[in-house]
């Protein structure tokens, strides 16, 4: 039978990579995003391969996120994989330097957001006592390093929410999983230095994982037989050790 999945944070990065990982599987997508110009290219781009709805709303609105799960039409309405994948990083800053809104962001998006989504999902797939849900952590939910604090805050609460979650919905036959990637290369930098130079220097020198790299984990873990659980993955690229060792060479 044809699954469905829904992607958070579908317009680019590692989320618009699983939208077309899992469309080449002929898995129905439901692609979550704030730039509606991206959701309709990617839509067009992937409707030939599978059946395709898009959502245009910030999932840290709680009222936006309940109203575009509810707006789903009948014909995606049975939800059996969710990606929490949508998330940011904001500033590199000391504790005593850093931002509140900044804070504010990571917290929202990576936390708030990810719950509210899940809290609109859930009771269906606890009704139907099946489904799978992945939340995209980071290495930076395993380890802290200089200048990360509120970012790897946020993201050990997303490996703290995914264990909770895989015991509460244990009863249900539910999957619960985190994939945790290290450096990535996607607007991840841009996002966290608002542009700046320093952005283009974050992956020269070393090879980083890509968008694909991730998705295609992503599809391993959600393809595996009913008995199997992927449930919690580290990935670094071969150059990177940890949060602050990286071999590059210039």
């Amino acid at each position: 039978m044809t699954k469905t999945a829904l992607i958070t944070g579908a317009t680019s990065g590692i989320g618009e990579a699983t939208a077309y990982e899992f469309a080449k599987q002929g898995i129905n997508l439901i692609l979550c995003g704030r730039r509606l110009e991206r959701l309709n290219t990617i839509h067009k781009a992937l409707e030939r391969l599978t059946n395709v709805h898009i959502l245009n709303f910030d999932i840290r609105n709680k009222k936006e996120t309940f109203e575009a799960i509810e707006s789903i039409p009948s014909k995606f309405k049975n939800i059996d994989i969710l990606i929490n994948n949508a998330g940011n990083a904001h500033g590199l800053d000391p504790i005593n330097e850093g931002d509140t809104d900044d804070w504010d962001a990571m917290m929202d998006i990576n936390v708030k957001g990810l719950l509210y989504v899940s809290k609109a999902i859930i009771p269906q797939m606890t009704e139907q006592k099946s489904g799978h849900i992945i939340n995209i952590g980071s290495s930076a939910g395993k380890e802290v390093y200089p200048k990360g604090n509120v970012y790897c805050a946020s993201k050990h609460a997303v490996l703290a929410i995914t264990e909770g979650m895989r015991i509460d919905l244990n009863p249900y036959g539910i999957k619960v999983g985190s994939i945790n990637p290290g450096m990535v290369e996607t607007e991840f930098s841009q996002v966290r230095f608002k542009g700046d130079a320093i952005a283009d220097n974050v992956y020269k020198g070393f090879k980083a994982l890509q968008a694909k790299d991730i998705a295609e984990i992503i599809y391993f873990a959600v393809s595996r037989p009913p008995h199997v659980n992927i449930a919690d993955l580290l990935v670094f690229p071969t150059a990177q050790a940890n949060s602050v060792t990286v071999k590059k060479e210039f």
